[in-house]
C-alpha cells in the first residue's frame, strides 16, 4: 500500500510504500476514499505536546513509531475481511471508528475504547488514513454513514464526536443559556452544529480570525467575540449578559482556558478539548466558593459515533464545510491547516473514492 507519512518529525510528509496488512481473526482491511485533516496530526507530525513551562511531552516516548501514516478521520470501502469478521461484506463503506483500544478491558467491552489505558489509535499507533488502506479490529467499529456525504462523514470520526462528547458534558441546559465555544475551526463548526441539533439557541463562539467568525455566523451562531488582546472573558460577560455557566475551549491554550476560566459563573463548567498547549494557574479558593468545574474530554466513543450519526442520517445536523484534496497532497494540507489557512475542514480524497 502507499501512504503519505511522518518519516522524521516536523519534515515533510514522505510517499513511500509499506505492507497492506492481511486481515486476520475479526479485523476488517479498508481502501480509504476520505481522510480528514486534524490539528491533531499536527502535533503528531512535530512528534510533541506543550505542556508549559517550556516543557514538551515527546509522543515517541508515549509509543508513537516513525514512519506513521497519520489520520484518523477515515471512511473507507471494505476491501477483505478475516475469518472471523461479520456484519459486514466487501465493498460496504464505512466510517471507521479509530479511538480503539485493547478490546479486552471493562471501557473497550462498554464501547468506551477511547478509555482504554492501551490505546492503539488509528493514525497514532498505528497507520491511519493518509494511506490507502487502513485495518480496523473489528466491524463493530465500523458505522455505515448512510445518506451522509462520506467526506462530511470522515470528520464525524473525530470532530464530531470530540464536540458530542464535550456538549454531553454541559447538558442539560435551557436553550437560551449561553453556551460559549471557543474555537471555529473544524471542531467549532461542528460544536454549532450539534448545539443546533440540541435545540440549542444561545450559541456563543470566540476566534481570532474576524474570516471564522463570520463562517460561525453563517453557521447559527448568535453572537461572535473576537478573542484577540485582553479582557476577552469581560467581552464574553458583556455579550452574555454576565458569567456563564458552560464553556467549551476547543483550543485550549494558555490564553484561552485563561479567559474561559475567569468567565465563569458559580456552578459554572469549563470544558477543554483543544490540544493547543500551555498550562494554567488556577486560584483554589475560587474553585470551592464558586463550586466550578474544569474538566477535561478526550474524543469520544463509539457510542457518541453512532448517535451522532444517526442525528446526520435524520438531516438534524448542519454539514461541516468541508473542501476535499488529492490523497497525495496531503502534506500541503497540512501545511494549509498549520498556517491558519483552513475554514471548516480538509479531506483528503483518495483515488479510490
Amino acid at each position: 500500500m502507499r501512504a503519505w507519512a511522518v518519516v522524521e518529525n516536523g519534515a515533510p510528509l514522505q510517499e513511500i510504500e509499506l505492507p497492506t496488512p492481511e486481515p486476520t481473526g475479526t479485523q476488517v482491511l479498508l481502501e480509504t476514499t476520505h481522510c480528514g485533516v486534524c490539528h491533531s496530526d499536527l502535533h503528531i507530525w512535530e512528534g510533541f505536546y506543550d505542556i508549559g513551562g517550556g516543557r514538551k511531552m515527546s509522543l515517541k516516548d508515549r509509543g508513537v513509531v516513525l514512519p506513521l501514516a497519520m489520520g484518523h478521520e477515515i471512511v473507507g470501502r471494505v476491501k477483505k475481511l478475516g475469518p472471523e469478521a461479520h456484519g459486514v461484506a466487501v465493498g460496504d463503506l464505512r466510517i471507521v471508528y479509530p479511538w480503539v483500544g485493547c478490546g479486552q478491558c471493562e471501557p473497550c467491552r462498554s464501547d468506551e475504547d477511547n478509555m482504554c489505558l492501551q490505546p492503539r489509535s488509528l493514525g497514532v499507533y498505528q497507520n491511519g488514513g493518509y494511506g490507502t488502506h487502513v485495518l480496523a479490529p473489528h466491524p463493530r467499529h465500523l458505522v455505515d454513514p448512510g445518506n451522509v456525504d462520506p467526506a462530511v462523514a470522515a470528520t464525524y470520526a473525530c470532530s464530531g464526536i470530540t464536540v458530542y462528547s464535550a456538549i454531553r458534558k454541559v447538558m442539560p441546559l435551557p436553550p437560551d443559556e449561553a453556551v460559549v465555544v471557543v474555537g471555529a475551526g473544524g471542531l467549532g463548526m461542528n460544536a454549532i452544529a450539534v448545539l443546533k441539533a440540541m435545540q440549542h439557541r444561545n450559541i456563543i463562539v470566540v476566534d481570532v480570525s474576524a474570516e471564522k467568525r463570520d463562517a460561525a455566523t453563517r453557521a447559527g451562531a448568535a453572537k461572535t467575540i473576537d478573542g484577540n488582546g485582553e479582557d476577552v472573558a469581560k467581552r464574553i460577560m458583556q455579550a452574555c449578559g454576565g458569567p456563564v455557566l458552560a464553556v467549551i475551549d476547543l483550543v485550549n491554550g494558555t490564553a484561552t482556558a485563561r479567559f474561559a476560566f475567569d468567565a465563569l459563573r458559580k456552578g459554572g463548567r469549563l470544558v477543554q478539548v483543544g490540544l493547543f498547549g500551555g498550562e494554567l494557574s488556577l486560584p483554589l479558593p475560587l474553585m470551592a466558593i464558586r463550586a466550578l468545574t474544569v474538566q477535561g474530554s478526550y474524543v469520544g466513543t463509539l457510542k457518541d459515533l453512532r448517535a451522532l450519526v444517526t442525528l446526520a442520517q435524520q438531516g438534524a445536523v448542519q454539514p461541516l464545510p468541508v473542501a476535499t484534496v488529492p490523497q497525495r497532497e496531503a502534506n500541503d494540507a497540512l501545511m494549509r491547516l498549520r498556517d491558519g489557512k483552513v475554514t471548516g475542514r480538509l479531506v483528503l480524497r483518495s483515488e479510490a473514492a
